[in-house]
């Protein structure tokens, strides 16, 4: 009898080991996710084990998220947590959603890099979009020595960045991020590029900042060659390009309409109305199709530009000063009509 007793048990036990391994694989085998496409979990250096099951909830199945509890529990993860963005599939067992967690294994993201005015605008961009925050972003891009590390400085650090989508890690540092920029922008530059900047007598910098001033002059591509050439035929023949656009960055009042009289008198070395040549470095990330434009110009013998009064974007050129104050009368004229301040 105790015999049969001793069988019984040890069946029994038999029994409920198998069904509770039974119990632990279908956990782990259950699909975490309840969305029919692709999420991301974002896990910063903030991040807790009880702070990224929180983030987890409200993307997962019950029974998913209880299989992958049970692994993060019974597991040193809380240890040694791995910030990144990654991704939870349809699909993925409780297990393989573990493994990526536990192991770092991230997924990569597209990061575009914007075309604005100033350089604590695109830390605050990038912020939106990277782990980074704003103010350490902004420290490197305003710091003397993070921009030499790369052969910049605080007022040309803006032609580093090439205007492009990436594909980057979310948790990037602000090194890698700037050791990247500069790696696109030796390979934007090298070859065709560069020979046709030297041809012009101008560095890549010097490109960037008149491609930043003819972005700003004008959204139509089809004419950014012909300003080019207008400026390049005011830089060598020594006359200051007198562009608008740089005295709105020089007074940081870029919604500004009309360019007064008054406004001309600014002390600031962007002011390329008293300042004669480029101005120390450019006065927004310049547009790929800017800088081509430069790289591309025109070959013409105007000297001068005013917007024309049909207020279509577009410009009227001049040879003569006599010529180019006919256009900017008319151009006056529509403004006034307008009540455009």
């Amino acid at each position: 009898m105790k015999q049969f007793n001793s069988r019984t048990y040890l069946y029994i036990a038999a029994v409920g080991l198998i069904l509770i391994g039974c119990l632990v694989a279908f956990y782990a085998v259950t699909s975490v996710s309840k969305a029919d496409t692709t999420q991301y979990l974002y896990i910063d250096g903030d991040d807790t084990q009880d702070s990224v099951v929180a983030k987890l909830r409200p993307m997962s199945h019950t029974a998913g998220m209880t299989g992958l509890l049970m692994m993060i529990r019974h597991s040193s993860y809380g240890d040694h947590i791995r910030t990144g963005r990654y991704a939870i599939e349809p699909g993925d067992g409780a297990i393989t959603l573990f493994r990526r967690l536990k192991n770092g294994h991230q997924t990569s993201m597209r990061l575009t890099i914007p075309e604005v005015r100033t350089m604590d605008r695109l830390a605050s961009v990038l912020s939106h979009k990277l782990m980074l925050d704003s103010a350490t972003i902004a420290q490197a891009l305003f710091s003397q020595d993070t921009c030499q590390q790369y052969g910049f400085d605080t007022a040309t650090i803006a032609s580093m960045f090439v205007p492009n989508t990436y594909d980057v890690y979310w948790n990037m540092s602000v090194s890698s991020l700037l050791s990247r920029m500069h790696h696109e922008h030796e390979r934007f530059w090298h070859g065709d590029r560069e020979r046709k900047a030297a041809l012009l007598q101008l560095t890549p910098v010097e490109v960037c900042t008149l491609a930043s001033i003819i972005d700003e002059e004008t959204a139509n591509t089809a004419e950014k060659p012909m300003i080019a050439g207008m400026y390049l035929n005011r830089l060598q023949q020594h006359i200051p390009l007198q562009a608008d656009p740089t005295i709105k960055f020089a007074l940081k009042q870029f919604e500004l309409k009309r360019i007064w009289q008054k406004l001309l008198d600014v002390d600031s070395p962007y002011n390329t109305y008293r300042n004669e040549g480029l101005p120390p470095g450019p006065i927004k990330i310049a547009s790929i199709k800017g800088i081509d434009a430069v790289l591309n110009r025109v070959e013409h013998d105007y000297l001068y530009m005013c917007a024309k009064e049909d207020f279509s974007g577009t410009h009227n050129f001049a040879r003569t000063y006599k010529e180019h104050l006919q256009n900017a009368a008319r151009y006056t004229k529509a403004l006034n009509a307008r009540g455009i301040k």
